[in-house]
C-alpha cells in the first residue's frame, strides 16, 4: 500500500488497481450476443422502423439475437403503472439484452417523444441492480431532409447517463424516403454501408465487454457507499 501514502482520503481496504488479469473472463458466454433495438416513430411506414429492422437482420447475419421492441400503446412515463403490459415487456427486453441499438427521426431539432418515451420508462435501478449499465449501445437517425447528427447526439447523452457503452461509430440517414425501395427494404448506398459499420462495431463491442460488465462498472465511490451502508447495519444490529 506504499503507492497510497500520498492519498490520504483513500480506504486502502477499497482500493483497487485495474489489471489485464482482471480483464480475462473466467467463464466466457456461449450464446448469442442479445441485441435489444428501439424505434422512435409510430407512422405506417417509418423509417426509423425500416432502418431498424435492416439493423437487426444485420446483427444477425452476424450472429447476433435480435429483438424490437415495437412502442405502440407504451403509456406516457408516469401516466400507468410500471405494471403496465408493455411497459413490463419493455423492461424485461432490457433486462434480456447485454446491448442495444437505438434509432430516431429527428423532429424539430431533436429526437421524438416516443423515442424519449422508451427510454424514459427504462429504470436507472432496480434496487441494487442497474438494467443499463455496462451494455453496449448504438445509435441512428433518420432524417427527413439533409443529414443532422442532433437526435443521435441527445441519444449519446441518455447512453451516458444510463452508464452505457456507447460505441464511436453512429449512423445518419439523410433524406431517408429515398433511400428504401418498394419492399421497404435498404437500396444499396454509403448510407447502407455505415449501418453495416456501426453493426459490425456493435457486435465486437459487445463481445468484447460482455463477460467483464461486472468489473468494468465496479467503482471506488459505489463500493465505499456500500461498505457504509453495510457498516451501519452492523452497528444498529449489535445496539
Amino acid at each position: 500500500m506504499d503507492a497510497l501514502h500520498d492519498l490520504p482520503n483513500i480506504d486502502p481496504a477499497l482500493w483497487a488497481v485495474p489489471s489485464p488479469a482482471a480483464l480475462q473472463p473466467v467463464a466466457p458466454a456461449r450464446h448469442a450476443p442479445r441485441f435489444l433495438l428501439l424505434y422512435g416513430s409510430l407512422r405506417e411506414r417509418s423509417f426509423s422502423r425500416l432502418l431498424t429492422q435492416e439493423a437487426a437482420r444485420l446483427l444477425e447475419a452476424m450472429g447476433g439475437e435480435a429483438r424490437i421492441f415495437d412502442p405502440t400503446g407504451l403509456p406516457l412515463p408516469d401516466g400507468a403503472p410500471h405494471t403496465h403490459p408493455k411497459v413490463a415487456e419493455l423492461r424485461e427486453l432490457v433486462r434480456w439484452a447485454e446491448g442495444m441499438v437505438w434509432c430516431s427521426p429527428e423532429r424539430h431539432g431533436a429526437m421524438t417523444g416516443i423515442m424519449k418515451a422508451q427510454i424514459d420508462w427504462i429504470p436507472l435501478s432496480e434496487g441494487a441492480v442497474r438494467p443499463t449499465q455496462g451494455k453496449t449501445l448504438a445509435v441512428m437517425q433518420v432524417c427527413g431532409g439533409s443529414q443532422s447528427f442532433n437526435a443521435v447526439n441527445q441519444l449519446r447523452v441518455l447512453g451516458r447517463w444510463m452508464r452505457m457503452l456507447t460505441i464511436p461509430n453512429q449512423s445518419s440517414v439523410a433524406k431517408a424516403f429515398l433511400e428504401f425501395d418498394e419492399a421497404d427494404r435498404m437500396k444499396p448506398s454509403p448510407y447502407y454501408d455505415r449501418v453495416v459499420d456501426v453493426m459490425e462495431e456493435l457486435v465486437k463491442f459487445t463481445l468484447l465487454t460482455r463477460d467483464l460488465t461486472p468489473h468494468l462498472v465496479d467503482r471506488y465511490s459505489e463500493r465505499k457507499e456500500s461498505a457504509q451502508a453495510l457498516m451501519a447495519r452492523v452497528n444498529q444490529r449489535s445496539l
